[in-house]
């Protein structure tokens, strides 16, 4: 008799049905606009795909309601040969003002389908929606998606304001020449509208109508798009400010060099000279200006891509007025449970300083803003630690004034003037570890920092210029620096400070910490939206970003999951920074969309630690580059009408332990009907560790053998993790009168839970 040392036991019934859930999941591009004023009711265009089947609108926090109003797709082939025939005999009857109205109807109709086939997929379809904001609403940001049948789209970011808003009219222009044979001229002017200031206003560069019948070229989507304007009345005296959000709505562009809508904004006079001109604030791709308006009349906004791109999810919201402004704050933290004193520096300020109260405050990241009657200002972050707190004392720029540091201490301080370097003395013993970090880009400083670390005779000891934090999803340069050492020799060092562009200024701030190792992590899970049929299993990954030389093993757990989730795999392993396991549903399934919570414990220095793992996306820049970026809530979606009565659970001692070189089994069993229509049921590793294949599948009655290989060239000893396996059938499709031969089609069947393993030493 065979013995396992690991059983899978899947209850119930595989079927074909359940293969069609993983198809066809809504996908949302963009949403116009993208967001709206407090207690107002107005319309929304959602573009994506998959849409058509959208019963229910899910907008993150409270106060917002949406329902949809219709769906509308391209034209597609069929109904383009359709009105090519209705031309026909249009064309053949005599020209009536209701047949010349006609056919020009149609020429226009298939204008736009020459325009739109060429449209990427994935933002050809759209719906309406009727969205309502109660008036006591949160502004800020929030989360919107919609559900299918299928699932849960990712969701996109929607802006709450305070302000009116105004709504580009996006139009076309039909001019039809008299004629026998009206050939309709058609184009898309570009938007120029009046608006009152302050405002929000929304909109965005759409391609234009330039050779619709020509492809766009291989890799480079986009036709050229046009530049809105938006006119306003303004007085002499008044301080303007213009910013601009763009990447800030829809942050990536996979399919996009650079990999998001880089807007440009001009300033105009009433004559159309340009006044002022910003492509992008200090190191935000979105820019932002600030003019001083020399006398009475009207002027003009002016929004376009930097390289005059246009395309469907170029979307822009514009805030525009006497707003206030904060460019910067100085420190750019202060000590939990401190008060700690703030200046400001911006534009239409009411005050210069403010008080950062930390009393009750955990460590992490805070914001800060300021109000100016009933106009509030952008927000920028303020860090909030538990260390010791000190200012830059200048002069400190060289070695001989240098500024003792005590460890550990946080240090708050600026590279004030181009080609300043502050200098910092510390003590050390031989073998001691110390960590030097820059907070600053991730800060809204624009400094781009750079850390040296020299002994007494001015050897380096240590060099960073940039250092990559993958919790700052956002960031598409980052910028801080960060240094982690052994002191070589005991005694005196020094730590360098400066910009790497050898610039400065009041605004290049920077808290530095130099401490002992901290060790810790952050968590993020993606995809931040999970859709799952009831009773199966869906992989998820989970990113540890370790802190300070952390490499211990990370558990996860759910938390606020209704009954009968269950987490499969649920470690990350010493030294691992991700790990994929699967999370099984229960049946029935809940009524709701529900939002959980995963955390992740972890030992540091002998104590028990806890953190909760942040949602984020995986998005692609430009065609290579990943970014986790974080979002509010982690949703989970149960399809009902799955196969399993009861949801997969796993059985036996894990994990399951292969020898290096040698094989190791497994058993799944798996019931199918008797005359189930499906053949050659199959076992697929879904992206495994190298080294590591299915040897052998071994149909029992109930089930199959799953053996795994190990390839000890390839896969050592100590290596731990999880293995994803999706189960899979064939069938043959119904007879159909063709002469061409029938092919086999493949039927996803499932995923089996996470199958924890270790390699060991083969015996």
């Amino acid at each position: 008799m065979r013995r396992y040392r690991y059983a899978i036991c899947l209850t119930a019934l595989l079927a074909v049905a359940p293969a069609a859930w993983a198809q066809n999941v809504p996908h949302l591009a963009y949403a116009l606009p993208a967001g709206g004023q407090q207690g107002t009711t107005f319309q929304m265009k959602v573009g994506g795909q998959f849409l058509p089947n959208v019963s229910n609108v899910l907008i993150s926090g409270g106060g917002v309601e949406a329902r949809i109003l219709d769906f509308t797709r391209p034209m597609n082939g069929m109904q383009a040969t359709e009105l090519r025939d209705r031309m026909q005999e249009l064309q053949k009857q005599p020209l009536t003002e209701a047949v010349r109205k006609e056919i020009i109807d149609i020429r226009v109709k298939l204008f736009l389908f020459n325009y739109e086939r060429n449209m990427s997929p994935v933002l050809a379809e759209t719906m309406t929606l009727e969205v309502t904001i109660a008036s006591d609403a949160e502004p800020g940001k929030r989360e919107l998606r919609v559900q299918t049948p299928q699932g849960l789209s990712n969701p996109l970011f929607f802006y709450l304001g305070r302000l009116p808003e105004f709504h580009e009219k996006e139009t076309i222009s039909v001019n039809t020449p008299p004629g026998p044979n009206p050939q309709p001229q058609i184009t898309q002017p570009p938007t120029d509208m009046p608006v009152t200031l302050p405002a929000t206003i929304n909109g965005r560069i759409k391609p234009r109508f330039a050779r619709p019948q020509l492809p766009a070229r291989p890799g480079q989507p986009f036709t050229p798009g046009d530049a809105d304007r938006y006119r306003f009345q303004a007085r002499q005296g008044q301080r303007v400010v213009v910013s601009v959000a763009a990447q800030e709505l829809i942050p990536y562009l996979a399919d996009a060099v650079p990999g998001w809508f880089q807007a440009t904004i001009g300033l105009l006079d009433a004559s159309g000279k340009e006044l002022a001109y910003n492509d992008d604030f200090r190191f935000h791709p979105d820019p932002v200006l600030y003019y001083e308006i020399p006398k009475d009349g009207e002027y003009a906004i002016e929004i376009k891509d930097a390289i005059y791109r246009g395309r469907e999810d170029f979307i822009y919201r514009i805030t525009i007025g006497e707003l206030p402004f904060i460019t910067g704050i100085f420190p750019l933290g202060g000590r939990a449970g401190n008060q700690t004193p703030i200046k400001l520096t911006g534009w239409n300020l009411p005050t210069d300083s403010m008080v950062m109260d930390g009393k009750g405050k955990e460590p992490g990241i805070l914001s800060v803003s300021e109000s100016k009657e009933n106009l509030v200002s952008n927000r920028l972050p303020f860090a909030v630690d538990t260390l010791p707190e000190a200012l830059e004392k200048e002069p400190n720029n060289t070695t001989k004034n240098a500024q003792r540091a005590a460890l550990p201490l946080i240090v708050n301080g600026r590279i004030d003037q181009p080609g300043d370097w502050d200098v910092f003395s510390l003590e050390g013993r031989a073998g001691d570890e110390v960590v030097a970090e820059v907070l600053a880009r991730r800060l809204d400083s624009p400094l781009d920092s750079v850390l040296r670390l020299t002994d007494a005779v001015g050897r380096q000891v240590a060099f960073n210029d940039d250092f990559q934090d993958k919790s700052a999803g956002l960031e598409t340069h980052h910028a801080d620096s960060f240094l982690q050492f052994k002191l070589p020799d005991s005694g005196t060092y020094y730590l360098f400070l400066g910009d790497a562009q050898q610039k400065g200024g009041p605004e290049y701030a920077y808290r530095l910490r130099i401490s002992t190792p901290r060790p810790d992590f952050e968590l993020r899970i993606a995809p931040s939206a999970l859709n799952v049929t009831a009773g199966m299993t869906v992989p998820i990954a989970v990113y540890a970003l370790r802190k300070d030389g952390f490499a211990g093993e990370i558990s996860l757990s759910l938390r606020g999951a209704p009954r009968g989730f269950i987490l499969g795999g649920g470690l990350i392993p010493a030294g691992q920074d991700m790990v994929r396991l699967t999370l099984t549903a229960p049946q029935p399934a809940p009524l709701q969309p529900v939002n959980v919570s995963l955390e992740g414990r972890a030992i540091l220095q002998g104590a028990e630690v806890r953190r909760q793992a942040v949602p984020a996306e995986n998005m692609m820049q430009a065609f290579a580059y990943r970014h986790l970026v974080p979002m509010q809530d982690l949703t989970v979606f149960v399809r009902r009408g799955g196969a399993f009565r009861t949801p997969i659970r796993i059985a036996g001692a894990a994990p399951l332990r292969i020898p290096a070189g040698g094989t190791a089994g497994f058993q799944a069993l798996v019931a199918l009907p008797p005359n189930n229509v499906l053949e050659k049921i199959q076992y697929e590793l879904s992206e495994p560790p190298e080294g590591i294949t299915i040897g052998a599948v071994n149909i029992l009655p109930d089930g199959a053998e799953i053996v795994l290989q190990c390839d000890a060239a390839k896969a050592k000893p100590g290596l731990k993790g999880n293995l994803i396996i999706n189960i899979s059938g064939e069938r043959m499709p119904p007879a159909v009168a063709t002469k061409a031969p029938a092919t086999r089609q493949r039927v996803p069947l499932g995923t089996l839970p996470a199958v924890s393993f270790e390699i060991v030493d083969k015996k």
